[in-house]
């Protein structure tokens, strides 16, 4: 079944539990655009809700990009949401701005949204939080076409009191497009955030890691990231790409991306781990290309995961 609009591609999500339903927050963009490729020009961010994973309800739009000219003029794009001690939903998202209408050029950086409910939201004034050119690429400073600073993954560890971002981002240095990194940046109370160096190096084969999201399964953290064959470089160069994953210790600390495995290969794409009312792990993608190459768009019904004999996550059945 998954989660599909007929007049709308709909792809990247992330995912909010308020206790009794599931709150879906997914990009989308009008069919009527006619070429696929148009849609990340004009993503806006949709909320649909469900108690089981599978069966989805849709509410519509979230809230409208920016002024044109704005940090997020162009489009709405990737992000996370945490509830704060005051109860208050927080959308840590993607703003996207692009310089021209014929170039790839474009500005990333990351805003908030907050809502009593997960139903209405209000925009805060943004960016909230951008790239640091003394600690990371930004665009002009290579030949990457766009200055990467997107889809923030926020969580605090149980005891802490600084809350943690993790972002897609480029190193300033590293071997041609082999430079994609995990950025950092920190914040005591969720309203003022410092970037901090990236938490992995350049050269793990990645040109860019998309959607991070740190999961605990069976006791042992996992992150969970994607990155498509197009994307590939170094080593992994010519191999197949979609959703990764490898165990990690403590989160916030050092990542050794050349360690990640795949997890199921880009036919899916954006995966997230949703755990149901039972405590069991499922994935949920995007489906991405057909076996033609044509884009498809929608969410899939959730995966089961388990952990494998070495550590590694492994999709284990279709639900």
């Amino acid at each position: 079944m998954g989660f599909n609009l007929s007049d709308h591609w709909v792809w990247d999500f992330w995912l909010a539990d308020d206790g009794e339903q599931y709150h879906l927050f997914y990009l989308h963009a009008p069919k009527s655009l006619g070429n696929p490729d148009l849609r990340h020009r004009n993503a806006r961010i949709g909320h649909a809700t469900s108690s089981d994973l599978v069966s989805w309800t849709n509410h519509g739009r979230a809230f409208e990009a920016g002024e044109p000219e704005s940090f997020d003029g162009s489009a709405t794009w990737t992000g996370s949401i945490v509830r704060d001690e005051a109860g208050l939903w927080r959308m840590f998202y993607t703003g996207s701005r692009f310089l021209s209408p014929v170039t790839a050029a474009n500005v990333e950086t990351i805003g908030v949204a907050t809502s009593p409910d997960l139903f209405t939201w209000t925009k805060q004034p943004g960016p909230l939080c951008v790239a640091d050119p003394a600690l990371y690429e930004t665009l002009g400073t290579s030949t990457w076409p766009e200055e990467a600073w997107r889809d923030p993954w926020v969580f605090r560890n149980r005891g802490d009191d600084v809350w943690h971002m993790l972002i897609t981002a480029r190193s300033r240095t590293g071997a041609g497009p082999d430079r994609g990194v995990m950025g950092y940046a920190t914040s005591p109370d969720l309203e003022q955030w410092t970037v901090q160096p990236a938490l992995s190096a350049p050269g793990g084969g990645f040109a860019h890691l998309e959607v991070f999201q740190v999961v605990e399964i069976e006791g042992q953290s996992h992150l969970v990231f994607c990155c498509d064959a197009a994307k590939l470089c170094g080593a992994r160069a010519g191999g197949i790409g979609g959703v990764w994953s490898l165990p990690v210790g403590p989160m916030p600390g050092r990542v050794d991306f050349s360690q990640a495995r795949l997890l199921v290969d880009e036919r899916l794409y954006a995966g997230r781990i949703a755990k149901d009312r039972q405590g069991r792990a499922h994935l949920l993608a995007f489906n991405n290309m057909t076996a033609d190459g044509e884009f498809q768009g929608g969410i899939s019904d959730p995966l089961l995961v388990r952990v494998g004999q070495d550590g590694y996550l492994v999709v284990e059945a279709q639900r």
